[in-house]
């Protein structure tokens, strides 16, 4: 008899890239089982890599809290509640750990299953599962997660290094070999102020690079304009990127030689593709959030408040911590990686 379950991880871009390994685990020890996902819409194509979703179920949380009244005039509520409850899984498995994800487990068809109070992110979610399980939280999400789904669906953990399951679909190919016009990818772009490395400081390092050639990405405005000025440095050997998809950005990823990222998902998406990594860390703690992959490589900023996760940093702009990530720190890192 089928049986099949959800999940329930709807963001961010890292969290979601995060989940696949424990999928891929589950896909190898449980074959008999399909998986269907919730995902927040901007990551829905993200879910869809691995061939171990059969659907994927999108929620548009985030812009639904901007126009509460014209969600539900549209429909688009109904029909993503429709969605949720077509089907009865076996069992619910809400790997945010939240209580807005918690509630969508609720109102899906199926046994529920979590963490506990104590290791859940808000601890509210767990009175909303029946059966919470105590997942250390004191340890990488990686590791955290594929825990989590081996005692959720009662198959031993493995200890295989993780395996994000995306080689099929983005198999891993150099520059030389797809034609690309670089051979690095400067991620420079990220939610948090204190997350950014400061712009003198990838100036620096784009004139270190050379003659290597580097691409750009950008996903808003304010990343295109500061790749902009970044590129004018070296016309033509330093180029910014047109404005594409995630599917495109893996495939630039894929074929880069090696990748420098601040915290942003797309460093968590270069990781799981394979490409060496060189990840930059000032306020966050990369013990518990990193890149995660088979050459990836965290250098990690110095304050006697790390790791604070203060969005806006109290301590001035750029935060102090990142004086101690000099640009030639990471170009030598950055050389013995590739």
């Amino acid at each position: 008899m089928k049986q099949t379950v959800l999940l329930i991880k709807t963001s961010s871009l890292g969290d979601v890239l995060h989940l696949l390994p424990a999928l891929s685990d589950a896909r190898q020890q449980r074959p008999e089982l399909t998986f269907h996902w919730v995902v927040e819409e901007s990551f829905a194509e993200v879910a869809g890599w691995h061939e171990g979703v059969e659907r994927v179920i999108p929620v548009a949380l985030r812009r639904w809290r901007k126009t509460p009244w014209s969600a539900l005039r549209s429909g688009e509520v109904h029909r993503f509640l429709g969605a949720l409850r077509a089907t009865a899984y076996a069992p619910v498995v809400d790997a945010q750990g939240l209580f807005k994800s918690a509630c969508m487990a609720r109102l899906a068809r199926g046994w529920r299953i979590g963490f506990d109070r104590q290791t859940a992110r808000e601890s509210w979610a767990a009175w909303l599962y029946q059966e919470p399980l105590a997942i250390d939280r004191a340890q990488h999400a990686v590791p955290r997660l594929r825990q989590l789904l081996a005692a959720a669906l009662r198959y031993p953990l493995p200890d295989s290094p993780p395996d994000y399951g995306l080689t099929v679909r983005f198999p891993r190919r150099k520059g030389l070999e797809t034609g690309a016009d670089y051979d690095y990818v400067f991620l420079h772009g990220t939610t948090w102020s204190s997350k950014q490395w400061p712009e003198g400081l990838w100036w620096e390092l784009a004139r270190l690079s050379a003659p290597h050639r580097v691409l750009l990405p950008w996903g808003n405005a304010e990343e295109r304009a500061r790749a902009e000025r970044i590129a004018r440095l070296a016309p033509g050997r330093i180029r910014v990127a047109p404005r594409a998809d995630l599917t495109q950005l893996a495939v630039w990823l894929s074929a880069a030689q090696a990748v420098v990222a601040v915290d942003t998902g797309p460093g968590h998406l270069a990781a799981a593709l394979g490409v060496p990594v060189v990840g930059l860390y000032g306020p966050t703690n990369p013990h518990r959030t990193g890149t995660v992959g088979p050459n990836s490589h965290w250098l990690q900023g110095a304050c006697d408040r790390l790791a604070c996760l203060q969005r806006v940093c109290p301590l001035g702009d750029p935060p102090p911590c990142w004086g101690a990530l000099s640009p030639e720190r990471v170009w030598s890192v950055l050389g013995s990686l590739t």
